[in-house]
């Protein structure tokens, strides 16, 4: 029998199980706010950021600085061909290897999936947070970047 006179003490917010726990939770509805107007897939929009971010690249470090397997990335990268967003070409270095770049439409494509949802998070911000609570938020986004750092060591 628990004693009723002395609730359980809450968890330590600070404790990293819970911390996770509650970053997750409180992630899930805004990514999927930002999602309701993207076209495409996170995992093709990942790679169209990745050819952006990096310049052309061959399917096997797509993979890897994705995380997702050959066959995701050789199958996302024909549909992205197939649309016009990326081209494939043989690598000058190593005639061998094929290296997949981002064309101009891709690009374009790209900034659009971006900007998708972003209205409605500049309103979130603005309407939901006051100004101390926006120099919170705004301290907290690099160390958001940095809990990836793990998977790119």
């Amino acid at each position: 029998m628990t004693d009723q006179t002395h609730p359980a003490a809450s968890p330590d917010p600070t404790d990293p199980a819970a911390l996770a726990a509650d970053l997750r939770e409180a992630l899930r509805p805004l990514w999927r706010r930002l999602g309701e107007h993207r076209t495409l897939s996170m995992g093709k929009v990942g790679i169209l950021a990745r050819l952006d971010r990096h310049g052309s690249l061959t399917a096997t470090d797509l993979a890897a600085h994705e995380r997702i397997s050959h066959q995701a990335v050789a199958g996302a990268v024909r549909e992205l061909g197939q649309m016009g967003l990326v081209s494939r070409s043989p690598d000058p270095a190593d005639g061998r290897r094929v290296l997949i770049t981002l064309t101009d439409s891709g690009r374009a494509r790209l900034d659009t999936e971006r900007s998708a949802g972003q209205e409605w998070l500049i309103h979130a911000v603005t309407d939901e947070l006051s100004e101390s609570e926006r120099a919170t938020l705004a301290a907290a986004v690099p160390l958001l970047g940095r809990l990836d750092a793990e998977g790119t060591r």
